[in-house]
């Protein structure tokens, strides 16, 4: 591949907005499994939250694609590749980002443990709110049952 071509390839991949328009790979092989990553995107994305026995499998699914963005990236770098299959390993890195965009948008709470949480909160504001209105604040007043 000639240098100007390598320089090319590495802006596309570079580029601010190098996502848009940019479909999500249908099968890709990352760290040497071959992986459904539309199917996978698209079946964590359509829960708008990750579940907590997801969040694993998802935190490794992000590191593994990020492994192999930079993988494919340094190959086009090091000018191990021809013009066509840097042009290839472009797409790829192009598609890995969308997937990695799609993934870091998503909430990864759990509903019913922030549900919980905030319920607590809540119930503490109230407490404290109602010893200070009964004058049981900080151990000042008098001090009786519930």
């Amino acid at each position: 591949m000639k240098e100007f071509e390598r320089k090319q390839l590495l802006e596309r991949v570079n580029r601010e907005g190098a996502t848009v328009g940019t479909q999500i790979p249908d099968r890709i092989e990352v760290q040497g499994e071959e992986i459904d990553l539309r199917e996978f995107v698209f079946e964590i994305k359509r829960r708008d939250t990750i579940p907590s026995g997801e969040r694993e499998r998802v935190d490794q699914a992000k590191r593994n694609l990020r492994r192999e963005r930079l993988e494919r990236l340094q190959r086009i770098e090091d000018n191990e590749v021809s013009y066509d299959e840097g042009r290839r390993l472009a797409e790829d890195i192009v598609g890995i980002d969308r997937a990695l965009n799609a993934l870091e948008q998503l909430r990864a709470v759990d509903l019913e443990q922030e549900e919980n949480r905030q319920n607590a909160a809540d119930q503490k504001r109230w407490m404290s709110f109602l010893k200070k209105a009964l004058g049981r604040d900080g151990g000042k007043g008098k001090r009786g049952g519930r």
